[in-house]
């Protein structure tokens, strides 16, 4: 088996086209170096057949969910796709389908390398309540290097509307609800203690990679709770205290 990164992207493109995200063969076999140049590899020949990158994703930051994936560091991703809140989704069009609650921010310059907390911040246009619409496309927990492969579970982006960035983010509140239910609350310092924090990290790991965040790109920035499953017919909601709401639904 060829591991050089050039042949670890083709083999996991043909995959891809057949359907198979997290290549059996590959099991337990690539390190996370690897993972994330098959990652923006794929990403690379995705938006050469007609995607677009729009921004990035940082999983992985709040305990809640490390703790649930038994991975403790913060992950990064690519996105390429987002709806505004209200979306409803077929249940065809998503694969074992889950959300997360999180702040996006849309950048107004580049950043990339080492940056300071008041230089992310300075870097930051808008931010958006948002939620993260995930795919469990192969078995995640067990293989975290092909989740990392397979663009860290990342499907779109659900954005509410757009906000000048609170003075704190450390304090926000999200009150997730499933079909009318209260199912969790979280507070932005569960993200890496700030969400600015993901911004930073984030570039600085880009940088590792040759690449760098450019302005007009969002940036998710983690979950405020754990990850949650959809199911047809559920109706989902999060309100952000003093950023807004966002929602979307799964038609039955």
């Amino acid at each position: 088996m060829s591991t050089t990164n050039d042949s670890l992207i083709d083999a996991f493109w043909q995959a891809r086209q057949q359907g198979v995200y997290f290549p059996p063969a590959y099991f337990g076999k690539l390190t996370v170096d690897q993972s994330y140049a098959v990652q923006l590899g794929l990403i690379e020949r995705r938006c050469a057949a007609g995607e677009r990158q729009i921004g990035w994703k940082v999983g992985l930051t709040a305990p809640a969910i490390q703790q649930q994936f038994g991975f403790h560091e913060p992950v990064f991703g690519c996105v390429l796709d987002s709806k505004p809140s209200g979306h409803v989704f077929a249940p065809a069009e998503l694969i074992a389908p889950g959300f997360e609650n999180e702040l996006c921010m849309r950048l107004r310059v580049d950043l990339s390398g080492t940056v300071g907390l008041d230089e992310a911040r300075a870097a930051i246009d808008v931010v958006y309540p948002s939620l993260e619409i995930i795919e469990t496309r192969g078995p995640f927990t067990e293989q975290i290097a092909l989740a990392l492969a397979d663009n860290a579970q990342q499907k779109m982006v659900i954005l509410g509307s757009p906000a000048a960035l609170p003075a704190d983010l450390r304090a926000i509140e999200a009150r997730v609800s499933i079909n009318g239910r209260l199912v969790a609350t979280g507070t932005g310092d569960a993200v890496l203690g700030n969400p600015l924090n993901s911004v930073v990290w984030l570039a600085a790991k880009l940088g590792a990679y040759g690449r760098g965040l450019k302005a007009g790109e969002i940036v998710m920035t983690g979950s405020f709770t754990r990850q949650f499953p959809i199911a047809a017919g559920d109706t989902i909601e999060t309100v952000f205290s003093g950023l807004g709401a966002v929602g979307t639904a799964m038609s039955a």
